[in-house]
């Protein structure tokens, strides 16, 4: 009930700020409407837990006001019978947010991430174009100075082979440019290393075939959100190889997709716990206090991400560590209704 209540609020204050834009550009109203179909699962996917954790305190206070969680429990029914309804139904949201996060989110993400960079952002930011390093294989490293996604053009390109721990040759190029199957490279240097003296090869242009593309070099910052756990896991070995600096912002996309269906069960015993006692201050009160504990909740979550994202905190700790604080609370609080 409150995902269908809050879902439409954020649509028409997300409209009401991007509408300008919106206008200016010109934008087709099929990409609009595409775009808040994919803005709806999208959010419906990251907030869920919360929206549920809201709906319980709420139903569950009502419940509460109305002295029926007294009279079922002096019946001598136990506290664990009286949370049975309630952990089934979290099971069922943990499961509905388990296949959107594992299915149906990443292509709403890859929707809403495109409409945002296209028509919002003038691609800004999209992809990391300076100082580009990858390791393409077990033996190949490539560095770009510069590079342009839009014409596929590399500056200062430089290709390094190793066997071993041994440098057998290095390529150099004033740049290099991706023509469908071949590189188009200029002011090419090939320097084979050798025991005694070394080989160089040099020409004005010439044409080689490598074993990266080009949208390797640059993917999208979003590019995690998009993919499936499959192709997710693939995706990450393939960008650990290449000493890509953006694997913490990968795992946090990977684990998320555990943690927040935990979350769900988590949230579901805390809002139970808060609201199943009758208070003078009534709903409000229960209502205030399940809020405060959803937005230091969502702090904790952004914080933590960001931290595993911009520096080597590790992204396991990061993701989970909402989930270990607020699930020794729940503990407590549940143990404490009980009594």
């Amino acid at each position: 009930m409150m995902l269908l209540l809050f879902i439409p609020i954020g649509i028409t204050v997300n409209l009401a700020e991007k509408i300008g834009k919106i206008l200016d550009r010109e934008v087709p109203f099929t990409a609009v409407a595409q775009y808040y179909l994919d803005f709806t699962v999208y959010f419906a996917n990251l907030l869920l837990p919360i929206f549920l954790f809201i709906s319980v305190i709420w139903f569950t206070s009502k419940l509460a006001n109305n002295t029926e969680i007294v009279a079922f429990l002096s019946s001598g029914v136990s506290f664990w019978r009286f949370l049975r309804p309630y952990m089934i139904g979290a099971t069922i949201v943990a499961l509905l947010a388990l296949v959107m996060g594992l299915y149906l989110a990443p292509n709403a993400s890859k929707g809403f991430n495109q409409f945002r960079y296209k028509y919002l952002k003038n691609n800004s930011n999209v992809v990391q174009t300076k100082n580009i390093y990858r390791q393409i294989n077990d033996n190949d490293y490539i560095y770009v100075s510069n590079f342009n996604p839009v014409t596929k053009i590399g500056r200062n390109f430089s290709l390094e082979h190793f066997e071993g721990n041994t440098l057998i040759y290095k390529i150099t190029a004033n740049s290099i440019k991706d023509s469908d199957t071949i590189y188009q490279l200029t002011g090419y240097v090939k320097r084979t290393f050798g025991e005694h003296n070394d080989q160089i090869e040099s020409s004005r242009r010439k044409n080689m075939a490598f074993e990266f593309d080009a949208d390797d070099l640059t993917p999208e910052e979003y590019i995690a959100e998009t993919l499936q756990y499959g192709e997710l896991t693939r995706f990450i070995e393939k960008e650990r190889r290449r000493g890509s600096s953006n694997i913490g912002r990968y795992l946090v996309v990977k684990y998320k997709k555990w943690s927040i269906p935990v979350s769900v069960f988590i949230l579901t015993i805390i809002a139970v716990a808060v609201s199943s006692i009758k208070r003078r201050g009534g709903m409000g009160v229960n209502l205030a206090f399940g809020i405060t504990i959803a937005m230091v909740y969502v702090f904790f979550d952004k914080v933590f991400g960001v931290m595993a994202e911009q520096s080597s905190f590790d992204p396991l700790f990061a993701v989970w560590f909402p989930n270990i604080v607020f699930g020794i609370l729940a503990a407590y609080l549940l143990f404490n209704a009980k009594r």
